[in-house]
């Protein structure tokens, strides 16, 4: 039997960017025998689509590649993208992922705060970003959006979406294994399995095993049981398919993960503001120890996190006839944390937050697909309910506690969207799109005075409109128009309650409109590239912004119009037989209106994203081959907070890394050996920061250099 593969997402496209087919080890073919660069082709709303035609900015990993650039989690896909970071810093956990595109991303990992870029497995939205399954086994591809995607992906997707795509059971039949092992405890070990049950029914099943040791010792705990920024983490998946027919399919998934560690990272910059409460309680930095990445904190409870996740998903597709395709995707999953921070670092109960979260989803998606050659369409109806909660038990304030904190909310989300494509001729493609999307928000929150209750709702028409022209040297020049839109936010730490009772209120809708300009394409048949121009509008967004108060440490929305522009590039460059380089670009310029005299700054965004790659493909007589790949990315200074404060303790330093890769392929293609390099100068740099006023928090990165050993076969 022959099992077809179906890519119809929620999105309307799915695309992949241009990879060099350099050799057969790389699991794709070359389109001559002088190694010209080969066009990706895609199937998208029922409908054979070049990658090129794709009326919008995006990037794309191929799953078999990953481990090649050094990619072992979504973390470092932020390493590569233009105008993408993503950094870790929530509530110390060491799996977190806050990821910004353009500027807007998530600043807050709390309940009550959503983030602005959407993150997608198989085409089931993950409404929160700590506690999730982040492990990357078993992905066919990973594509990153820039800009807002909000009318097919709907409202958390303002800045963009990042839409993971595993592979579906019977598209790659047999066994594959790996192991790596390598510096820092390095231990990783992952299968995968594909089979068929019978002539229409096929099962995948993978799994794995990942660890890491730590960065830095609890200096003043006797036994703390682990170190800061150790991880481990064991997870699974496994996917049936049941072909009813030539029409009709069904996939049913079910995920899970559990693991633990180090708390992330971190120190406390006391001396920096002498007037604040930590230097006037006669603390100081000298007290933390020499070595930032050890921690001096004296309370266990925050010294160990861990997380967990599972989810099932039912994805049913039924081809009605050749022009109707029908498809449901209904997904329940449900996350939990524990982790916390002691933002003094000292063995003092002076600043003490230990922290758990959990959270319930449950989406459900129906779609109409239809194409009439010329015209085609995607069409649905979609709902998402959460429930989740955090709470901070036993926390102590300067010096105060130990006190409650507990913050709840249920989000309900309706919302019904269309999206058009005309060929009006051979060279011009129209499409236009449209969302409607209604919300409500019940949230509550109990800061130590007493249980306090909001509610609010909003609703929301997004829309898009594109056009691609494709020229006679195989180039295509697209324009579009597109609107994103978020429901308001309640305040994530309402510790202003204590000094006004009606502050639990949610800011408004937060809408943005871009407008984008890019040529993609194959000129020549030894360049691949992409280049993008933007302008984007936001309206009513919401900063978070922290300080300490005197119920406690409090957290509100600064509302700010914010005007974003820039530039993306993107490139796959064949400068000889078996020897390629990619590069990637990313500038962008950001304005924030002044409020109250003081002019806001983007937060995590740096305005120079770079990364290039070259690759080196040197085949063997016996027909094996070396493939080497050396992979640099830069990142430019930014702000860890939207305030540019006087003395600048928020100013983060650029950043430059360099990942390696050397490859010996087997000439039948079934195994390979790895040496391989992560950070090879151990380039250590600052994940976040903020300035409470009374103390600087500085989250450092977890990032350190690794080198080691993988190895990987179909067995």
């Amino acid at each position: 039997m022959v099992f077809k593969q179906r890519f119809f997402y929620s999105c309307g496209f799915c695309c992949v960017l241009p990879l060099l087919p350099s050799a057969k080890v790389l699991g794709q073919e070359n389109s001559s025998a002088d190694n010209q660069l080969e066009e990706i082709i895609v199937t998208a709303t029922k409908r054979d689509q070049s990658i090129y035609e794709v009326p919008t900015a995006l990037s794309a990993f191929q799953g078999d590649t990953l481990a090649q650039r050094g990619v072992i989690d979504i973390i470092d896909i932020g390493k590569f993208v233009p105008n993408l970071n993503i950094t870790q810093f929530s509530a110390g956990h060491n799996a977190s992922s806050n990821p910004f595109i353009r500027g807007i991303g998530l600043q807050d990992h709390l309940i009550t705060t959503d983030p602005g870029v959407s993150v997608y497995v198989d085409g089931v939205y993950l409404g929160r970003q700590v506690g999730q399954n982040w492990n990357l086994t078993n992905i066919e591809r990973i594509e990153v959006l820039r800009g807002p995607q909000g009318t097919l992906y709907g409202r958390n997707s303002i800045g963009g979406a990042i839409n993971i795509i595993t592979k579906q059971p019977g598209a790659d039949p047999g066994n594959k294994a790996s192991v790596e092992v390598g510096s820092r405890e390095r231990v990783n070990a992952d299968f995968f399995s594909d089979f068929t049950l019978g002539d229409t029914t096929a099962l995948s099943i993978s799994g794995g095993y990942k660890s890491r040791g730590g960065v830095g010792e609890f200096t003043t705990l006797d036994n703390p049981g682990v170190e800061v920024g150790e991880n481990s983490d064991i997870f699974g998946r496994a996917a049936f398919l049941w072909q009813v027919n030539e029409q009709f399919s069904i996939v049913l998934s079910a995920d899970a993960n559990s693991a633990e560690g180090g708390l992330r990272p971190y120190d406390t910059l006391i001396d920096e503001l002498p007037n604040g409460a930590l230097f006037q309680a006669g603390l100081r930095n000298a007290d933390q120890g020499a070595n930032p990445y050890d921690n001096a904190t004296g309370q266990p409870e925050v010294a160990e996190v861990s997380n967990e996740a599972s989810g099932i998903a039912l994805n049913m597709t039924w081809d009605v006839n050749s022009n109707y395709r029908v498809k449901f995707i209904a997904s329940e999953r449900s996350s939990e944390y524990e982790s916390g921070l002691d933002d003094d670092g000292l063995p003092v109960n002076f600043l003490v937050f230990p922290e758990t979260g959990s959270a319930d989803q449950r989406s459900i998606e129906l779609q109409l697909n239809g194409d009439f050659g010329s015209l085609d369409f995607v069409s649905g109806l979609y709902s998402f309910r959460e429930e989740g909660e955090n709470n901070q038990t036993d926390t102590f304030f300067n010096g105060n506690g130990p006190s409650p904190f507990y913050l709840a909310q249920e989000v309900n989300s309706l919302a019904a969207f269309f999206n058009i494509g005309f060929d009006a001729t051979q060279q011009l493609r129209l499409s236009l799109g449209m969302r409607y999307t209604q919300d409500e928000k019940e949230a509550e929150a109990d800061v130590g005075i007493g249980l306090t209750t909001a509610e609010d709702d909003w609703d929301e028409l997004t829309w898009d409109l594109s056009a691609v022209y494709r020229f006679a040297n195989d180039l295509r020049l697209y324009g579009s128009i597109q609107s994103g839109y978020q429901s308001g936010q309640f305040p994530a730490r309402p510790f202003c309650l204590f000094g006004d009772p009606n502050c639990f209120v949610a800011s408004e809708n937060i809408t943005a409109v871009n407008y984008e300009v890019g040529l993609k394409g194959q000129p020549q048949n030894w360049l691949q590239m992409s280049a993008a121009f933007f302008y984007t509008l936001y309206d009513e967004l919401p900063y978070q912004v922290s300080s300490t108060t005197e119920g406690g440490f409090s957290t509100s929305n600064l509302v700010v119009e914010q005007r974003s522009s820039g530039f993306e590039w993107e490139s796959t460059l064949l400068l000889a037989k078996g020897f390629s380089l990619q590069s990637a670009l990313g500038l962008i310029d950001i304005e924030v209106e002044e409020q109250g005299g003081v002019r806001p700054v983007a937060p995590l965004t740096p305005e120079v994203t770079f990364s290039f790659a070259p690759e080196w493909n040197l085949p063997l007589a016996s027909g094996a081959a070396i493939i080497s790949r050396v992979d640099y990315s830069f990142r430019d200074q930014m702000f860890g907070e939207p305030s540019d404060d006087p003395g600048r303790f928020t100013l983060i330093d650029s950043r430059e890394l360099i990942n390696f890769n050397i490859a010996y392929h087997s000439a039948a293609d079934n195994w390979q050996v790895a040496f391989y390099g992560r950070n090879i100068f151990d380039e250590k740099y600052d994940d976040a920061r903020l300035n409470t006023g009374d103390y600087v928090l500085r989250m450092l990165s977890n990032d350190r250099s690794e080198f080691g050993l993988r190895w990987s076969a179909q067995l």
